[in-house]
């Protein structure tokens, strides 16, 4: 079979059964579509082998927008560029959920390497959300491997000597903000109490001058009445 004639377009109709099975060997054995002739599964395979770069530059790892209006969830999935962003896609390999503080985050991390070591390209934010959660060191580590930088237990060793500095990172942010969150909550504490002495030193103070008055009238209506008293026995 000459594979030289044969466009890569036809090849990706074949592929596609690479891309569910997630099982290259399964390709010896495959079939191909009602009305596509074509190479055998082993001509493809060879093809694949050497045209990986150019096949996969058209599979991207992006976000699929789901939910409400107000409460948006995001699927990470691997899919066709040419296809619609909320459209088909090959496979779900997380979520993103940015509506939690911090973000949820939900990622399976072998298959999202497997795809980017193979070639799809992710969007920028899902490419921040790789870097976060290590895909890309670990591509790193895994090409410095293949090149004979270092071997594998080195590799991992420093995969998990970046984690653990991320995870202590990340710790340390969220007690500062559990901090801060707690020195705010004692602000808002202290300024209600604050306002509440206010208001009742207030209310003490009107009804001390309410009883004052009472007072200072009782003693005036009684004067008088004394004096009422006191004016007909004097003028006898």
């Amino acid at each position: 079979m000459n594979t030289g004639t044969f466009s890569l377009q036809n090849y990706k109709i074949y592929a596609n059964l690479l891309l569910v099975s997630k099982k290259r060997a399964n390709f010896a054995t495959a079939k191909p579509k009602i009305g596509h002739a074509g190479p055998d599964g082993v001509a493809i395979i060879n093809f694949l082998n050497n045209n990986t770069a150019s096949f996969f530059m058209a599979t991207k790892i992006r976000l699929q927008r789901h939910g409400r209006k107000g409460y948006a969830y995001y699927p990470i999935v691997v899919a066709d560029s040419r296809a619609p962003r909320d459209g088909r896609f090959i496979e779900r390999i997380g979520s993103y959920n940015p509506n939690t503080n911090p973000a949820t985050i939900s990622l399976d991390f072998d298959r999202a390497l497997y795809w980017v070591e193979v070639g799809a390209q992710p969007t920028d934010t899902v490419r921040s959300i790789l870097s976060k959660e290590g895909v890309m060191l670990m591509k790193h580590l895994r090409g410095g491997v293949k090149k004979g930088a270092f071997n594998e237990e080195e590799a991992q060793r420093r995969f998990d000597a970046w984690k653990q500095a991320r995870d202590k990172e990340a710790n340390a942010l969220q007690a500062k903000k559990d901090a801060k969150a707690a020195e705010d909550a004692k602000a808002r504490f202290d300024a209600e109490a604050e306002k509440n002495r206010i208001k009742g030193e207030a209310v003490a103070k009107k009804k001390a001058e309410k009883l004052a008055a009472e007072e200072a009238a009782a003693k005036e209506a009684h004067e008088a009445e004394a004096n009422a008293e006191e004016a007909p026995a004097a003028a006898e």
